[in-house]
């Protein structure tokens, strides 16, 4: 069960990064294609009820290219079972320096969940309150606002990955893993190849940062997949997996402006990361972000968002 969420929680990223570059780099070619990508938004589209977030002054508009902010949810969806948000990144989006800053939030940072009124682990927010809650704690936790969000279903993320025909990827580092044997060279992956792909660490000498590598580079090929006009005869295929496994509060018509006025900011993808002190309170695991720490990341975001800088709460 554990070694399945380890699998998903590292396509989270790949999925939502394919899905905003279907909307942000391929774009509406011809009416069926238009039709069949109105389908799928409008299966997709799920909002949410919730005030305008106290993070900002007036909402965005995609339409004026105001930097916006995305919260991505991998979801481990079974049955009526609501489910934990496992994986957590924020995307930050901003056109003016055609730029996307992706930040990974450790399910296990202590925090408070905003509607409950008590610290506990950042993923017990879907748990307890869905994506509203899931928002409220990450704006509270980031101190910056969310404007939309994605849930990523993970159990059918391979079929999004299939969809676009596979990836082609060159690999510096020959391996076997999971049942593979990735070869040094340029070598082409279906999508359960592609996660075992982006999924080794121990055997690279390189640790944590060769599979960040990996991954990123699983990333572009999706990319270059997803907006290439092949894809275009596939393109059912695509919407069709995205709509089965995807739930986001983007409309249609915001997605049509996203693709009109931030067509650059998927070739430039800048992975954060977040430096956590893991303890056990109460027999139970936690990661612990220190302030200066917060700031650091809170800062960051806020200039991405071109927002004010201000002190931490």
């Amino acid at each position: 069960m554990r070694s399945e969420r380890r699998k998903n929680r590292k396509w989270l990223k790949i999925t939502g990064i394919l899905f905003l570059v279907l909307v942000i780099g391929v774009g509406v070619y011809g009416y069926s294609v238009y039709k069949s990508f109105k389908t799928a938004v409008n299966t997709m589209h799920e909002p949410i009820k919730r005030k305008h977030s106290e993070k900002r002054e007036t909402p965005i508009e995609v339409s004026k290219k105001d930097p916006f902010s995305v919260l991505m949810l991998g979801v481990d969806q079974r049955g009526n079972d609501r489910g934990r948000s496992d994986t957590i990144i924020v995307l930050t989006v901003n056109p003016n320096n055609n730029s996307i800053k992706m930040l990974s939030i450790p399910r296990d940072t202590r925090t408070e969940i905003i509607g409950k009124g008590k610290q506990d682990k950042i993923n017990h927010a879907y748990a307890f309150g869905g994506v509203p809650m899931a928002i409220d704690t990450v704006e509270n936790f980031l101190d910056i606002p969310i404007d939309y969000y994605i849930q990523v279903n993970m159990e059918g993320f391979k079929d999004i990955v299939d969809a676009v025909g596979g990836v082609t990827v060159r690999n510096d580092l020959d391996f076997s893993y999971d049942g593979f044997h990735f070869a040094k060279g340029e070598i082409s992956l279906t999508g359960e190849e592609a996660l075992a792909f982006a999924r080794m660490r121990k055997e690279d000498p390189r640790g944590d940062f060769g599979r960040q590598t990996r991954q990123r580079q699983i990333i572009q090929a999706v990319i270059n997949e997803g907006a290439s006009l092949s894809t275009l005869t596939n393109y059912s295929s695509i919407f069709n997996a995205l709509g089965k496994n995807v739930k986001t509060n983007l409309t249609f018509d915001e997605m049509v402006n996203i693709q009109k006025n931030y067509k650059q900011v998927g070739q430039n993808i800048e992975q954060m990361e977040i430096k956590e002190q893991g303890t056990k309170i109460n027999g139970i695991y936690y990661g612990i972000v220190s302030n200066e720490e917060k700031q650091r990341i809170q800062n960051e975001l806020k200039a991405q968002l071109e927002l004010n800088l201000q002190a931490s709460n």
